[in-house]
């Protein structure tokens, strides 16, 4: 259940008060803007999610009479797709000679950066996260703190390649691969430990009693664990079956689009039922398609990307903007310290110490692991767990129930910031370090 504070958002002319026409018309002139807006972000060289962004920011939700959940069940099936897709991009080929930095990346160092920028903001931040008070004991409590950090583990493929898109030429080959790959593993991996630290700092009891911590922490990882096997079990289950379902059902690509929909959303629903993590199911069962062989050579993971990329592309753009239709501009303020200090520190230290530990098992130079570092664009995962985080924080232990609507609110505020932020800098910035870093892609990429 949203917070009161978030679900009483003023309400200006609802949509289904206007007539049909109107309706279409908006509808039509909304995703016109969206293309515009991208054409245009891309052109300053920043994401072009951005743009949209900011552009669902600009026309808010006092406009629209849309509920926070018809949002987050719009956010289920976008979330879906996208992490399907990001399967079906993680070609095992392609990343053979780094695959061991590469997960250490997309595992070690989201949990690492969840572990380090929780610690800070833990901190830095005050009780409600509506000030930064480092020192004192009127601090954020810690569970909320991590299950921020949390929300921020993952980078975005999708923003990552649009701002590298004026550069490419100039970055090797095999880093642009490292990138994908790890942008596409480390959704699910933060995904994973949003609900470890929600499952170890939630408030529990067994029979009317308390549980202790102990028994808070068995009880999370054996959670963690039954949905992790879950989605894996059934991720790797449905790609079998998406190999049968195309190969005895496809007579050409025009219904690849809906095939691999409907293999997706099936996925998923299923393994939520099951009690498993429907978004790892989807992940697994996107990367299975991508290696396998089909009987018909033109049915091929290729085929399968470009049948779902356009599909993919209106996802991404209808859930950032979404994201920024239910914010409202004035309930960013409070948190607008805090969201800063949070910005910075994950890009100028978090990120940066991420991946350097993990330097010894990187077959590239400094070089390119410093590009690597400033590559950590955050995007619809993070903004999507906001909205989880939300729901979270009511049972977080050592949250007041006073404190519950002020602080999820700036839970959420700071994770919408720090995208923000990010997107911004370094969407600005990686082209221009990019140049100077002098990175040129080797013979044979």
């Amino acid at each position: 259940m949203v917070p009161a504070l978030l679900a009483q958002a003023p309400q200006g002319v609802a949509i289904d008060t206007i007539p049909v026409e109107g309706q279409v018309l908006f509808i039509g002139l909304l995703f016109l803007g969206t293309l515009a807006i991208s054409r245009f972000s891309i052109q300053v060289g920043v994401p072009a999610i951005l743009g949209v962004l900011l552009l669902g920011l600009a026309i808010n939700i006092n406009y629209l009479d849309i509920t926070h959940q018809q949002a987050e069940n719009l956010h289920v099936f976008a979330l879906a797709l996208l992490l399907f897709y990001a399967g079906l991009k993680t070609d095992i080929q392609a990343i053979r000679g780094f695959l061991p930095y590469g997960l250490a990346l997309a595992v070690g160092g989201v949990a690492l950066a969840t572990l380090l920028l929780g610690g800070l903001i833990w901190l830095l931040s005050s009780a409600g996260g509506d000030a930064i008070s480092p020192g004192t004991l009127d601090a954020m409590p810690l569970g909320a703190a991590l299950l921020i950090a949390a929300c921020l583990g993952s980078t975005d493929a999708g923003a990552t390649i649009s701002v590298l898109a004026s550069v490419r030429q100039l970055v090797p080959e095999r880093l642009q691969h490292l990138l994908e790959f790890e942008s596409s593993v480390n959704d699910p991996t933060a995904l994973l430990l949003f609900g470890l630290v929600a499952g170890l700092f939630t408030t529990g009891q067994a029979d009317g009693a308390p549980i202790g911590a102990a028994g808070v922490l068995v009880e999370a990882l054996r959670s963690f664990v039954q949905q992790v096997a879950s989605g894996l079990v059934i991720g790797a289950l449905f790609g079998y079956v998406a190999r049968f379902v195309i190969d005895q059902l496809a007579q050409d690509r025009s219904q690849l689009l809906i095939m691999a929909m409907s293999i997706a959303f099936i996925d998923y629903g299923s393994c939520q039922l099951l009690g498993g993590a429907g978004l790892i199911a989807v992940y697994t069962t996107g990367l299975l398609m991508t290696n396998m062989r089909y009987r018909q050579a033109e049915f091929n993971h290729e085929s399968i990307q470009e049948a779902l990329l356009p599909f993919n592309t209106m996802a991404e753009i209808c859930l950032f903007l979404i994201f920024g239709l239910l914010v409202t501009p004035a309930s960013l303020v409070p948190a607008l310290p805090v969201g800063l200090a949070s910005a910075a520190v994950l890009m100028l230290v978090v990120r940066p110490f991420s991946v350097l530990a993990f330097q010894s098992l990187s077959p590239f130079n400094r070089k390119e692991s410093l590009f690597v570092s400033w590559c950590g664009l955050r995007g619809a995962v993070p903004l999507a767990l906001s909205y989880n985080a939300v729901n979270q924080i009511g049972h977080l232990r050592g949250v007041s129930p006073a404190a519950v609507g002020a602080l999820a609110q700036n839970a959420q505020s700071i994770v919408f910031i720090v995208v923000l932020v990010n997107l911004l800098a370094q969407g600005l910035t990686l082209p221009r370090l990019c140049v100077r870093l002098g990175l040129v892609a080797p013979a044979g990429n």
